[in-house]
């Protein structure tokens, strides 16, 4: 017990906080302005965008390392240029960090006690301190190995400020410094210089205490008052110099972690401590029938078990146990203990099992049990609450202790239905072990759940895109934005890109709306395709939408509306404009509809398909649109984070994502085999996995739910900042305009064009059953143009027919890719 309460107290210590090393937003600009400096000309020397600087002086945005040190010294040597009398908490901090230059312009020295190496520009004595010099080059600087100095503790004035005297040489570097350390001549905070006088000169400094590695921010030194800056001449432009400007905080961190540590992060090893159990655990009886007995994430058994026969004893259990998960981003929160319910643990707490009965059973219809039921009331009794979907198959119970931080452990209850739809695939006979394992794995590759697939994808976004950071400001802790994540607040999208029922569609007139949905096309086969092919050969792209959202540039404020605009591929949004003149390939489907037919006239379109109608030579001018003119990569982290959780999960499956690449016949037969001989619980990880990737991009634009809905009403998720149809329709877009690209590369490659396609799947119509029969060129190779592999974007075998079946679909108007696997049924990933 007393070994885990020190853990706790060092990982509370280790723990980050914000610290205010950075003026206010106003003093910024005041500052610079005073410096006589302009946005561009800061802008390129710290080797970023104008932009930027703009958001750093608005407060939108904070500059991140390593330009957020180098950021500092210029403010802070323009703040004691400019003569800053009283000196704030950020200027200590500057101070303390060794990041200000007041020796710019010392004294002339001795020559011998100056390294040739580096030259100091000319000055006289007593002139005031300088711009501070490098900042031009200090962004990348700061990243290179640092001198070996060692940090000091300076002398200091009775009052607390830094004594100062004439220049002399430092005794770590030999260039000058107007500060001591035990009387003798020394940089401020061991920020020196190369130089060349031998160690056995220096002086043993007081060194002061080191910091953890990697913190947020320098840690601060005893608060001092500014050394007294004398007449202060107006700011003037100096040479860069060519010394590196390696920041205190590179520089600690490079010398007191080891090397294999390096990379990680304090806020990730802090948030990874506080939950020693894992996120999750499953209840059951014990196999005498007398106690319960909990099984970890990993499906071993926890040590402890709870006690008591009520909820509330399990929320305490569960919170004791130190069940949850860590944040996935330095400014998010951490995830919830989830503790699944097995029906022999139900029936053990006195829960009900799915019924008919209103007031005894739980009944789906009304998805929680009645407020009145003993169990809620218990709940209630012991203090704890429950949010407004009640006591149901996915619940949460919470509190609010002194000190403001909510306590909240989830219930998965599969007995209600919590495992028996939206996404999740459990093997009938899996045990207690077995579903901890299940459910841990994708608790650790993606997410712990929170519901249904979908609402555990967008509850992904949001845990890897926080809407929102504590930001000190001298009036005190406030809430701010987080760069690249949209508003907390909901804001709502452009007319043309609602659903009818939208309160925004009501008076939308007939073609106004923006049409986006994956491709449900065929065609008849040519004469050539039916006298030459014997098969029909289906090829799925893997994970087409997660592929798309890599890097794709998505809104992350609201539309603003615009007439006649010069289109921009770099501005999402959707525009009015007349396609129907681009020339596409007749026996392929046309990219700018769903039926794949060519349009007619004007329509709504995202900017992802009027940029390749621009790729395909055509000329587009829009005469409206609904524009985003703040936006970004949002998805990308999603992307990534998912990316890795089905890579994984392929590999556990037996199938590395090199497989193709080095035996292409033995990665066909790996996925052929894959539902016969893989793991069941391991698949349905990975069906999890896909539907997640699914689900989410179905949220971004979900429906109202219930019987009582009346079009023109607002419905819940409306007011969900993730709730953006244009987000949807732009990754459906990029990924049907990815396949066209491949479906003409393809036909430029091997002569054959897609007879059908549903979503990602395409149809051939090829001479033999297998991929190989389509895939590979005259000379023996295989074709770029659709790739085999595992990873998301490349393509794998989805099934064979007859060419006479697919004809005979194809006459009943039925699309032969939704019936292209061996009975008919269509892709779990459709």
């Amino acid at each position: 017990m007393t070994d885990d309460l020190f853990a706790s107290i060092d990982a509370l210590l280790a723990r980050p906080r914000p610290v205010d090393d950075l003026p206010t937003p106003a003093e910024r600009e005041r500052l610079r302005k005073a410096g006589d400096y302009t946005q561009e000309e800061l802008a390129a020397a710290l080797k970023t965008r104008r932009e930027t600087i703009v958001r750093w002086e608005a407060g939108t945005t904070e500059p991140r390392p390593p330009k957020r040190e180098v950021y500092i010294r210029f403010l802070a040597t323009l703040a004691l240029q400019l003569g800053t009398v009283e000196p704030t908490e950020w200027l200590r901090r500057a101070q303390a960090a060794g990041l200000v230059r007041t020796d710019a312009a010392p004294a002339p020295v001795p020559a011998e006690a100056t390294s040739p190496a580096v030259p100091e520009p000319a000055a006289a004595p007593g002139a005031p301190a300088t711009v501070p010099e490098a900042f031009a080059t200090a962004a990348a600087a700061s990243e290179q190995p640092a001198p070996a100095a060692q940090p000091v503790m300076l002398d200091q004035n009775p009052d607390g400020s830094l004594l100062m005297a004439q220049p002399a040489p430092c005794l770590q570097c030999g260039q000058p410094s107007v500060y001591r350390a035990q009387g003798q001549p020394m940089h401020l905070g061991g920020f020196c210089r190369p130089g060349t006088v031998p160690a056995a000169a220096q002086p043993a400094p007081a060194v002061v205490a080191p910091e953890p590695a990697d913190s947020v921010a320098p840690v601060a030194e005893p608060r001092q008052t500014a050394p007294a800056a004398g007449p202060v001449a107006a700011p003037r432009r100096v040479a860069t110099s060519s010394r590196p400007a390696a920041s205190s905080r590179s520089r600690k961190a490079l010398a007191k972690k080891p090397a294999a540590a390096e990379g990680s992060a304090d806020w990730e090893q802090a948030a990874a401590a506080r939950f020693p159990a894992g996120p999750l655990a499953v209840l059951d009886v014990a196999p005498s029938g007398k106690a319960l007995v909990a099984y970890l994430a990993d499906g071993t058994q926890a040590p402890t078990a709870p006690t008591g026969r009520t909820l509330a004893d399990i929320v305490e259990w569960a919170l004791e146990t130190k069940l949850g998960s860590p944040r996935l981003h330095r400014h998010g929160k951490d995830g919830d203990a989830l503790v699944v319910l097995t029906d022999a643990a139900l029936a053990e707490l006195g829960l009900p099992p799915m019924g008919r009965d209103e007031k005894k059973d739980f009944v789906q219809r009304l998805g929680q049990l009645p407020k009145t039921h003993k169990a809620v009331k218990q709940v209630e009794k012991a203090g704890w609450l429950l949010t407004q979907r009640g006591l149901g198959p996915w619940a949460r119970i919470y509190r609010t202790p002194g000190g403001g931080k909510r306590q909240c452990v989830q219930l998965c209850i599969p007995a209600w239905g919590a495992l028996a739809s939206g996404g999740w695939t459990i093997p009938d006979s899996l045990t207690a072990p077995g579903l901890a394992r299940l459910l841990g794995t994708y608790a650790t590759r993606v997410l712990t759940p929170r519901g249904s697939t979908a609402v555990s994808g967008i509850e992904l976004v949001t845990a890897l895109r926080p809407p929102t950071k504590a930001v000190r400001t001298e009036a005190g802790w406030t809430s701010g934005p987080v760069e690249g994540s949209r508003p907390k607040e909901a804001f709502d999208p452009a007319p043309p890109e609602v659903l009818e029922m939208h309160p925004l569609a009501q008076d939308r007139g007939p073609g106004q709306e923006l049409v986006t949905e994956a491709w449900d096309w065929f065609r008849e086969l040519t004469d050539d395709e039916k006298r030459t092919a014997l098969y029909a050969v289906g090829l799925d792209v893997n994970m087409a939408f997660l592929a798309a959202a890599g890097r794709l540039t998505l809104p992350l404020g609201p539309p603003v509306h615009e007439l006649n605009p010069a289109f921009d591929k770099r501005i999402p949004g959707s525009w009015l404009a007349d396609l129907s003149h681009v020339e596409t390939d007749p026996l392929l489907p046309s990219p700018f509809t769903a039926d794949g037919s060519r349009p007619t006239g004007p329509a709504w379109y995202s900017t992802v398909k009027l940029a390749y109608a621009i790729e395909l030579g055509a000329t587009v001018r829009p005469t409206e649109g609904w524009l985003r003119h703040e936006h970004g990569p949002y998805l990308d982290p999603w992307h990534k984070h998912l990316r890795a959780a089905y890579l994984d999960t392929m590999a556990a499956l037996g199938v590395p994502s090199d497989l193709a690449d080095t035996d292409p016949a033995a990665f066909l037969a790996a996925m052929a085999d894959l539902k016969t001989t893989g793991d069941p619980a391991e698949l349905a990880v990975l069906h999890a996995i896909k539907q997640t990737a699914k689900g989410t991009i179905g949220k971004m634009r979900e429906r109202p739910r219930g019987h009582g809905y009346k079009p023109g009403e607002r419905w819940a998720a409306l007011e969900r900042p993730t709730w953006d149809p244009l987000m949807r329709a732009l990754v459906i877009d990029t990924a049907t305009v990815n396949l066209h690209r491949k479906l003409r590369k393809m036909a430029a490659d091997t002569g054959l064009r897609a007879i059908a396609v549903l979503s990602d799947c395409a149809v051939f119509a090829a001479p033999g059953p297998g991929a190989l029969d389509i895939l590979t060129l005259p000379d023996g190779t295989l074709t770029t143009a659709l790739c085999l592999g595992v990873s998301p974007g490349m393509v794998k075998f989805e099934g064979s027919r007859p060419l006479a079946e697919v004809l005979e679909l194809i006459a009943d108007g039925a699309n032969p890719a939704r019936h292209i696997k061996t009975g008919g049924v269509v892709s779990a990933d459709e």
